[in-house]
Parts: structure tokens; sequence; C-alpha cells
């Protein structure tokens, strides 16, 4: 039982902190945007990047991370990621310019990539009473949302009273206190040498995200399509590439056996599915009432985070109880109330701002209800000696929702409020191509850029609402999907297919 183990809720502890330090900048941005804007001259570009470097480079090097940990052990490369977390959060917080504020937001990323299949790895193999277990995944998956939430509260609290750079300097006294504590309560696994890292399929894996990124956000605003075209057919290329070489390798990033297990691949889907719809909302939610309503940053911070306070009770609820209410109607369920959600937040969007936070409030609860079991559904899936490779599995499909959300709802966000705009003969045309810059001319024309700003907040509420509809849509289709995988996993099913002890996998055997 898991009481051999005296220190495995100190070790929750401690890994949660670096699992908030991660998703904490997944949105600690967002209500940054306009000052970023000011401080360093950030243009709508540099803006999405700034965002996007992130979950684009940690996303890229999530597999080979979690693989490595494998190998030379979860601990070891816990430390050494939160080294590099700390380090980038310094550099980043003095960044002089919108270029090396990307760089070093990309270098953060190499520390969270290390860090994120570490903190569930280490769950993994501490915790080994299968109630203890879930809800310490229950936790987890809670606490993601959470500092996923926090991160536009603190980014507003600290730009109210400090320079744009605190939201990344208040990472580093976290980073020592988590290194202290990893050396402390961590459990010490040997190294296992006969198990390889595969660099070139972590630089494919790379090059097959940032090409499918890169496409999307010039497809969808239309401006360089054939760029877009070119920046397909290498992401394409690339996963053709990344495919066939981990049939050949005896240790593969990823063995896409792993995938036969329905379990495990809702699980997949949920963590996909939820963060897409969050970061969708965040992102948009907090730009259009901080520039339309004139929220400040830690107002609109307030306000996206009931999702996150909502969604607690569920997740703790669904992590204990899961062995009598079933991977069904947690994860499919889930989502339903999601997409019932956010159909909700859009209609209540132009009844009054009451409606739009019960929407909130009920998305809350879907998330918190998927989200409790899909660490479950994949970890409690594979076996314990692959549990970096799961881990980062998740961690992937995490990064790729919120990718996602930011690349495609935040490009379609632009391209519906372009086409939707229709100001005065005599606008600047650097208007139309977003909400802030349409709200920087406004503010430096005076009394006559109310008519510019009047048209700007319409156009956009109109694309915000449309935005909400978007994510409804995707939440049902998850909805569809996963409640067909989990078919057989109604009340009081078991959270696992099999029983790992043999060493099987499906229908053929697992490869160590």
């Amino acid at each position: 039982m898991s009481s051999i183990n005296p220190h495995r809720w100190w070790l929750l502890l401690v890994v949660s902190s670096g699992l908030l330090l991660i998703t904490l900048d997944n949105s600690i941005l967002y209500t940054a945007l306009p000052t970023l804007v000011q401080d360093l001259g950030a243009s709508q570009s540099q803006l999405l990047w700034i965002i996007n470097a992130y979950p684009l480079v940690m996303a890229g090097l999530l597999l080979g991370a979690g693989t490595l940990g494998d190998r030379v052990g979860h601990r070891r490369i816990f430390l050494i990621g939160l080294v590099v977390f700390g380090t980038a959060s310094t550099v980043a917080a003095f960044s002089p310019s919108p270029e090396i504020l990307i760089s070093a937001r990309g270098l953060l990323a190499v520390g969270a990539a290390m860090m994120m299949p570490a903190t569930l790895a280490l769950i993994r193999v501490t915790f080994d009473d299968q109630r203890e277990q879930n809800l310490a995944y229950a936790i987890w998956g809670m606490l993601a949302i959470v500092g996923s939430a926090l991160g536009p509260i603190l980014g507003g609290f600290l730009l109210g009273h400090f320079w744009w750079g605190s939201v990344f300097l208040i990472n580093v006294p976290v980073v020592v206190a988590a290194f202290v504590g990893t050396l402390l309560v961590a459990p010490r696994v040997e190294p296992d040498p006969s198990k390889t890292w595969d660099f070139v399929s972590s630089a494919q894996a790379m090059v097959m995200l940032a090409g499918f990124v890169v496409a999307i956000k010039e497809l969808t605003q239309g401006k360089n399509i054939e760029f877009g075209l070119a920046a397909i057919a290498v992401s394409v290329l690339a996963a053709i590439l990344f495919v066939r070489r981990q049939k050949r390798l005896t240790y593969p990033l990823l063995d896409f056996s792993v995938f036969k297990n329905p379990a495990l691949m809702s699980g997949v889907l949920a963590a996909a599915f939820a963060l897409f719809a969050i970061a969708g909302i965040q992102l948009t939610t907090t730009q259009r009432f901080q520039i339309v309503e004139g929220f400040t940053p830690i107002q609109a911070g307030y306000l996206v985070s009931i999702i996150a306070i909502s969604c607690i009770p569920l997740s703790l609820i669904g992590g204990a109880y899961l062995h009598r209410i079933g991977l069904r109607i947690l994860i499919a369920g889930g989502l339903a109330t999601c997409s019932v959600a956010a159909v909700i937040t859009a209609i209540g969007f132009g009844i009054g701002l009451p409606w739009l936070i019960c929407g909130l409030v009920i998305m809350g609860f879907g998330v918190g209800a998927a989200l409790s079991v899909a660490s479950t559904a994949i970890l409690g899936n594979a076996p314990i000696e692959r549990a970096g490779m799961a881990g980062a599995v998740e961690e992937v499909s995490y990064e790729l929702g919120s990718l996602l959300a930011v690349a495609l709802l935040g490009s379609l966000t632009a391209a519906l409020y372009s086409f939707g705009a229709s100001f005065p003969e005599g606008t600047p045309a650097a208007a139309s191509d977003s909400i802030i810059a349409a709200w920087s001319i406004a503010e430096g024309m005076g009394a006559d850029g109310q008519e510019i700003f009047a048209e700007a907040a319409r156009a956009f509420d109109q694309a915000y609402v449309m935005v909400l509809y978007v994510i409804a849509g995707v939440l049902a289709i998850g909805t569809v999907v996963t409640a067909m995988l989990l078919r057989d996993y109604g009340i009081g099913s078991s959270s696992t297919i099999h029983d790992w002890g043999d060493g099987d996998w499906g229908d053929e055997e697992w490869e160590s």
C-alpha cells in the first residue's frame, strides 16, 4: 500500500507547485497584452508569438522529455527543468524587446517540458493505492486549471503594482522552494541506461507542430495563403517522417499502440477539448472586457477565474468517486456540460454580465468533471515503466488544446473582427487589423476617435459571440467521440482495461 511512502502527499504538494508555475505561464500574459503593446511596442503578430512560443515549444518537446525522464529518472529531470525555468523567467522579466521576450518564452517552455511529464510520473510511482492515486490525479488536474485561471488574476495584480516583467520574476522564489522540496521528498528511481532518447524524433515533432500552427494562423487570416499551404506541407512531411521513425525505434518517443486503448484515448481527448475551451474563453474574454468595458487587468482576471473556481468541487468528487460514477459519465458528460455552457455564455453575453457569469460557472462544472479523471484514464492504462511517456502524451494533449485555441480562435476572432468592422472613411487601415490597434488609434484621436472605437467594439463583440458558438460546436464533437469510446465504461466500471502486471498492451507485447 502507498502508506509505505509517508511523504507521498508532500510530494504531491511539491510537484503541484511546479505544475502551477507551468500553467500560470500559459495564461499570465493574457491580461498583459495591452501593456506589452505600449511598453515594448509589440505588433499584433509579435503578441501572438509571445503567447504561442510557450505552448508551441513545450508541445514539441514533451514527448522527448517524457521519454528522457524514463531513461535518466523523473526526479533528476524535474530538478533540471526547475533550473532552466527559473533562469528563463529571469531573462523574460528583463527582456528589452519583443524578440528577446519571445526567445525567453521558448526557453521557459524547455524547462516546462522537462518538468511537466515528471510531475505525473512521480505521482504514478509514488501512489500505489488506486483510490489515493485517483484522488492525486484529480487534484493534479484541478490545479492545472486553477493555475491557468490564476494566471490572468496574478498577472493583473502584478501589472497594477509593478512593471510587466514582474509576471515572470514571481516564478523565481517558487522555483527555489520547489527545488529544495524535490530534494527532500521525491523518490529516487534508478536510471535505466538501456532506454534511449532520440533527439531527431523531438525535432521532427517540433517541426510538425510549428508548421501546423503557422498554417492555421496564415490560412485563417487569409493574408498569405501560399505561405500557409507551404507550412502545411512541411508539417505533413515532418509527421510522416516522425511516424516512420517511431516504427523503426526499439524504444520510441511515442508508441502508437497506446491509442488502441479507448479509455486512454478518451483521457487524451478530454484534456485537449477542455483546454481548447478554457484557453479560448480566457484569451477572448480578458481582451474583450479590458478593452471594450474598461476592466482593469485584475478585474478581467477575476472574471475568467470563475471557471477554475467552479471546477474545484467536481474535480474532487470525480476523482474520489470514479469507481462508482464511471469514466463515461464524467468525461463525455463533462464535455457535454461544457458545450451547453458555451451556448449559455454566448446567449448570456447579450443579456447581461450575470448571465455570462452563469455560463462560466457551468463551464467550470463540466471542465472539473472531465479533467478529474483524464489523468487516471491515461496513466492508469499505461505500464509504470513508461509513466514518463504516458504523462507526456497527456500534457501534449493539454498543450495542443491550448495551442490550437490561441492559434485558431485568436486568428478566427481577428478575421471575424476585420470582416465585420466598417469604419468611417479616413480611418487608418490598421484599425481593421485588431481591436487593440483600433483602440490605440482611437485614443490618439481624442473625441474624434469615439466613433472608431464604438465600431471596433461592435465588431469585436460580434466576433466574440461567434467564437463562443464555435467552442460549443467543438465540445459537442468531443462529447460524441468520447461517449462512443467509453460505451463500455458506465456507472461502476473500472477505470482501466488491462492489468499491466503481465506486460500486455492491447493486441501486442510491450517493447521495453
